[in-house]
């Protein structure tokens, strides 16, 4: 028996085996759905922080003015609509009656105005919308009124954009708070609200049904339409064993598993209680974040000799097995089968794999020895073998490797730390997301080269910046596609991030849901019991 079928044996041995959950935990009301989350909560603010635990968090608490279909088009979601004055400089955009926040107080356009300053000072596409801002303002209550130095075309795809930081709509007195602090309060408009008393960090986060939402009347489809809230609460079961999740869900002792590992998901999908279902046919993408800030890899010889001496198949295979129907190879920092994808600058990345090679490319550096700390999640299955796989190739190099094995909350909390590894910072991160938050530059936080304004790991590039906002401008597609494959071309040559392929996920819950609904991210509205 090979290892890979060593281990599925395991894992489904252990799902009949694995202790159900206490009789406290379990809760038989149909009123509540029970979801386990692919790891603890551990940050509130969706501004503050770019964790997707996080954003799950605020898509039940928060509401958008705009937000995306399943095509990629922004579409209304507070707003009832907006105009464009023919300079194209002054955007009004009307809110739609009847939105409270969860604290009674109406949503007012003098709120969305202050969250909208907040989140574009903190988002990558937010800080470039920004530099053209001259106000952020209301007409009146109903209102918001943007004033423009200079016409922002992709205004839309801002507002409407799905991750990683989404301008959700927080009361004024909030979002005036510093977008580098984290929010204390959390106070949405969205269809749940968060209580905060019942909220025990590493075992439970509870919603309760806000009555006063007003859902649009579309159908719902992905973050757009009609958000109706069927469970009276939702409670998050924080579990970090899978066997434990897995046996929980085959008994019904909790609802809905948001993402199992592909190991258990044989078991799983074989249960006849259980439906298992591909939470985004566009897949994600997974990658290789460096700290450009500290050594070894502020050296871009460094990152090139990795760059040099990872195998996607290896990563691949970790995470989602041989079956290459589940995964594929991609060298692209926008995904593969869009527009954008593009591979150039990626031929290290695409070569033959040359461990010598590469251990001499950090030797001649000077490298060999640099302590590099890879701070790598115990507690999300998709993760934490890629850590592992990069420690070992680290220390092939020559690095002197140290895996920093935590709870994800801590990495995400640890990968803020600008400090030098051996002062509590770090060096590489892993991390995945669906491939269409990576869809075109102005969103794709992988390619951004923002330096200290940018993403964790600070990648620096004043010609990316400049081609981005070339993008911005563009007036056709074709155009958009020749700026974008040089952006590529330049974050790959600069080896700003590495891509280790687009595989595809499974999110699994009982028959007696319906209405789950495939996307970027679990949505909780539109889901009901049917027995």
């Amino acid at each position: 028996m090979n290892r890979r079928r060593l281990l599925t044996a395991a894992a489904t041995t252990a799902v009949l085996a694995a202790p159900a959950l206490s009789q406290a935990q379990r809760g038989t009301d149909p009123r509540v759905l029970r979801f386990v989350p692919q790891a603890d909560l551990t940050a509130l603010d969706p501004i503050w922080t770019t964790s997707t635990v996080t954003h799950n968090h605020a898509l039940a608490v928060y509401d958008t003015l705009y937000s995306i279909d399943s095509r990629f088009r922004p579409r209304p979601q507070m707003a009832e609509g907006h105009t464009v004055s023919d300079d194209g400089l002054t955007w009004r955009i009307r809110l739609r009656e009847g939105l409270r926040f969860h604290d009674g107080e109406p949503v007012r356009a003098q709120d969305c105005a202050a969250s909208l300053s907040r989140w574009a000072r903190r988002d990558g596409l937010g800080q470039i919308l920004n530099a053209r801002v001259e106000r952020w303002g209301a007409a009146d209550d109903s209102v918001i009124e943007i004033r423009l130095t200079r016409p922002f075309p992709a205004m839309l795809d801002a507002l409407g954009k799905s991750f990683p930081q989404v301008p959700f709509m927080m009361p004024e007195r909030i979002a005036r708070m510093d977008p580098n602090t984290q929010i204390t309060e959390v106070v949405g408009s969205g269809p749940y609200r968060f209580l905060r008393d019942e909220f025990v960090s590493g075992s439970r986060v509870v919603y309760a049904k806000f009555n006063r939402y007003v859902p649009r009347s579309e159908q719902s489809e992905w973050g757009t339409g009609g958000k109706v809230a069927h469970f009276e609460r939702i409670e998050w079961r924080i579990i970090p064993d899978a066997a434990t999740v897995a046996a929980a869900l085959q008994t019904g002792e909790v609802d809905w598993w948001e993402q199992p590992p592909p190991d258990l998901m044989p078991a799983l999908a074989g249960h006849r209680g259980i439906q298992t279902l591909v939470t985004d046919p566009i897949g994600h993408m997974a990658f290789l974040r460096f700290n450009h800030l500290h050594a070894p890899f502020n050296d871009l010889r460094a990152r090139q000799a990795v760059a040099a001496a990872l195998s996607q198949e290896d990563y691949m295979q970790a995470i989602n097995g041989p079956d290459r129907s589940l995964w594929e190879t991609c060298f692209s920092l926008f995904p593969c089968g869009t527009d954008h994808a593009t591979s150039a600058g990626a031929e290290l990345m695409q070569g033959p794999r040359d461990l010598a090679r590469a251990r001499a490319m950090i030797a001649e550096a000077g490298l060999a020895g640099t302590h590099t700390v890879v701070i790598n999640p115990t507690d999300v299955a998709v993760i934490r073998p890629m850590g592992e796989i990069t420690a070992d190739v680290l220390r092939r190099l020559g690095l002197n490797v140290e895996l920093a094995a935590s709870d994800w909350g801590t990495v995400v909390q640890r990968r803020a730390s600008r400090e030098p590894p051996g002062r509590g910072g770090w060096s590489v991160f892993h991390s995945f997301g669906q491939a269409g938050n990576f869809v075109n530059p102005a969103v794709n936080v992988l390619t951004r080269g923002q330096g200290a304004n940018g993403w964790p790991g600070w990648y620096a590039s004043a010609e990316v910046e400049r081609l981005t906002n070339e993008w911005l401008d563009a007036p056709t597609p074709q155009a958009r596609r020749v700026i974008a494959n040089e952006i590529g071309r330049v974050a790959n040559s600069d080896v700003a991030t590495i891509p280790l392929g687009r595989f595809f996920s499974h999110t699994a819950f009982r028959r007696t849901l319906e209405g789950v609904l495939p996307g970027t991210s679990p949505y909780f509205w539109n889901v009901r019991r049917n027995a």
